[in-house]
């Protein structure tokens, strides 16, 4: 029993470094550019949906990230016309909206079955 809550306490920990990493790249992604950044977002988001997010967090989790991608989505356009910073809060508002959006999907999906299944 204990190695389980052991396995669970690291993932919950490899969740973590997942949202850590993911909003830093993110910030990143604002003054970089690398053709392989979104893909890894994307894959980072997937790992913080599904090992990250525990079901007490979940309604606050999806309130949270539903604001930012909506936030995200709409302000990428927004910010682009800027001087100067512009550009670079577009990028950094379209990497998040690539690494939040995914941990949304699967956290509601994780959500909506979990309604399903009671």
């Amino acid at each position: 029993m204990k190695k389980v809550k052991g396995n669970k306490n690291k993932l919950a920990l490899v969740g973590s470094i997942c949202f850590i990493i993911g909003v830093v790249v993110s910030i990143l992604a604002g003054f970089i550019s690398w053709e392989y950044l979104f893909p890894i977002l994307t894959v980072l988001g997937l790992f913080v949906g599904f090992l990250n997010v525990t079901n007490t967090e979940v309604q606050a989790f999806l309130i949270a990230a539903v604001s930012l991608v909506i936030i995200s989505a709409l302000g990428a356009d927004q910010f682009a016309d800027l001087p100067l910073v512009g550009e670079n809060m577009s990028r950094i508002y379209t990497a998040l909206l690539a690494f939040v959006g995914p941990a949304t999907i699967v956290v509601a999906l994780k959500s909506i079955y979990s309604l399903a299944k009671n």
